[in-house]
């Protein structure tokens, strides 16, 4: 089943409009027709529409909603990457898969190692494209919402937005023994276990992950980083790449989450 993302102004109390370009793909890459049953979200919230297509033109497509499915795929708690920027493509990559695997954000940092630099005409237009790049997969992946891609930012800027988090860990090679992340794994999972049974008004708990760039991060990065509050953790006696360490705890959140 095709997945579709609308403005929530699009989404009426019968039927849904679609606008813009998924209506060329509908119509012409898709060749769907009426009669044909779409899932739209609304890109904000956990419902699912399931509908009916009633109506293609050149530029609209009607939908009837048949009904709304309310239990939703998204995580129990909103995980957001910081990271630290990478050369070429490599986060291109990194994003297509967090979103696959259910990170709700993800914010790129500039760093001192980092090798990627972007002036801020290429930031605007890296992140127009990684924006893309997390709408695709979001469909392809049928979230319910589509996670948010932020402009490059400094890391004392990441810094301060990670200390907003519930929870915030900072994968380090130094750090050993893996104690530290199974007590990580545990407190969300016990943070997103209050959320699901709403124990006194939980709301669904921000974790943050802070990942390096690939010559990792300075030790005065890692100190600020522990000074304001931010844990760090081993992923085990392997060093991973920059583009495989977000994803490995992603991967490790997801399972554990889903499983409460």
């Amino acid at each position: 089943m095709q997945h579709f993302f609308v403005e929530p102004g699009m989404i009426g109390e019968k039927e849904i409009l679609i606008l813009g370009e998924d209506v060329n793909h509908i119509k012409n890459v898709l060749r769907m027709k009426p009669g044909e049953v779409i899932s739209v979200g609304n890109g904000v919230s956990d419902d699912e529409y399931r509908c009916e297509i009633t109506e293609i033109t050149a530029d609209k497509v009607r939908a009837k909603i048949m009904f709304i499915k309310k239990d939703g795929v998204e995580l129990p708690a909103e995980i957001t990457l910081f990271q630290g920027l990478p050369k070429a493509d490599k986060m291109e990559l990194i994003i297509q898969k967090s979103v696959e695997l259910g990170a709700c954000g993800i914010v790129p940092v500039s760093t001192k190692r980092a090798v990627g630099k972007l002036d801020e005409k290429k930031a605007k237009n890296k992140t127009e494209r990684w924006r893309s790049i997390s709408e695709s997969a979001a469909k392809q992946s049928k979230r319910a919402v589509i996670p948010q891609i932020s402009e490059p930012v400094s890391f004392k800027n990441a810094i301060d937005m990670a200390k907003e988090m519930d929870l915030c860990v900072i994968p380090y090679e130094l750090e050993e023994g893996m104690d530290g992340a199974a007590l990580f794994l545990e407190e969300v999972r016990a943070l997103a276990g209050k959320y699901l049974q709403k124990e006194g008004g939980a709301s669904k708990p921000k974790i943050g992950i802070m990942i390096g760039p690939e010559g990792g991060f300075e030790e005065e990065e890692v100190e600020i980083a522990l000074q304001n509050g931010i844990r760090p953790i081993s992923l085990g006696r392997r060093i991973l790449r920059t583009e495989t360490a977000g994803m490995a705890l992603i991967s490790v959140l997801m399972f554990s989450l889903e499983t409460i």
